[in-house]
């Protein structure tokens, strides 16, 4: 036997494998292809406080290699998901995070309050990095000031654990989450999407409806796993991986760079069992290499030799 379990600011988890914020649903859409309670932790599409309807279409196209997505967090709001989703996704044993985003400093704290009242929210991912909405997003995420801002707005309006999720669309990644560490941050989860575009010969114009989109997929991954090394390096808050995770090979590289839990997003769309088969992966890896536990691979890249 294995010991895949692993803690992140209090949240035990069986197995470090979740799903990542928007390319999961809110998991009814999976159910029929993956056992939901062999997941680490199922992390939610992006709730904010009032319905959005999202940015215009066309808002998805193929990349080499990825994505670009220009959804613009279209989600119900949060009193539907309290109403509607949440009891469904309570009869299940795993752990829920729900990823939160706001326009302002205010709604991400009132958002924080409403969804710290409802029962069966494991933790709160803070989304200050989204790139393809025009008012909060990377106005937030890019600017360490505004970032500790908002992280102190939602610390001081929820006792649940607060993972922060940061953008790659930044000069120096460390710096902003030692700014939101300092600020009272739980965790990190990193990264978001990069920032792309692409444009139609035939039309000349733009693809994507918001002209900007997030770039994901593999073609992200050697710099996701650069900023988890570097984070790694200098902020001691757990991390949460992800950015181009596809195999457990990749899964068990961001381990090694310093990340405690891996976020599996677009891989989810190309095979709806992809979180499970990375899980089994990396538990085979953990036999056939005879380390019985996952929580000494976690940084093992950095240990000088």
């Amino acid at each position: 036997m294995v010991d895949l379990t692993i803690e992140i600011a209090g949240l035990r988890l069986k197995n470090p494998v979740i799903t990542a914020s928007g390319t999961f649903g809110f998991s009814q859409e999976y159910a029929p292809y993956v056992d939901l309670n062999r997941l680490g932790a199922i992390t939610v599409k992006g709730i904010t406080l009032l319905p959005r309807s999202g940015n215009p279409p066309p808002r998805l196209v193929e990349t080499p290699a990825g994505i670009l997505n220009a959804i613009g967090l279209q989600n119900p709001g949060v009193d539907y998901f309290a109403a509607s989703i949440l009891p469904y996704l309570s009869q299940f044993e795993v752990p829920v995070i729900v990823n939160m985003a706001g326009e302002t400093v205010e709604e991400y704290a009132v958002l924080a309050n409403k969804l710290s009242e409802l029962n069966n929210i494991a933790a709160l991912e803070v989304n200050i990095s989204c790139p393809n909405v025009e008012k909060g997003g990377l106005q937030f995420g890019s600017d360490p000031a505004a970032a500790a801002e908002v992280t102190r707005a939602v610390k001081n309006n929820t006792s649940l654990p607060v993972i922060v999720k940061l953008s790659p669309n930044v000069t120096r990644i460390e710096t902003v989450a030692q700014a939101v560490a300092q600020a009272g941050a739980d965790a990190l989860s990193l990264i978001n999407t990069i920032l792309g575009m692409a444009i139609d010969l035939k039309k000349r114009r733009p693809v994507l409806g918001n002209i900007f989109g997030g770039l994901s997929g593999p073609a992200i991954k050697p710099v996701a796993l650069r900023a988890v090394w570097q984070v790694f390096e200098e902020v001691s808050l757990p991390i949460i991986g992800m950015g181009g995770i596809f195999t457990a090979q990749d899964a068990l590289e961001f381990i090694m760079a310093g990340a405690k839990a891996v976020a599996v997003g677009t891989a989810n769309f190309i095979n709806p069992r992809a979180t499970i088969d990375i899980l089994e992966g990396i538990e085979n890896y953990l036999r056939e290499n005879k380390i019985k536990r996952l929580s000494d691979l976690v940084g093992a890249a950095h240990c000088k030799q």
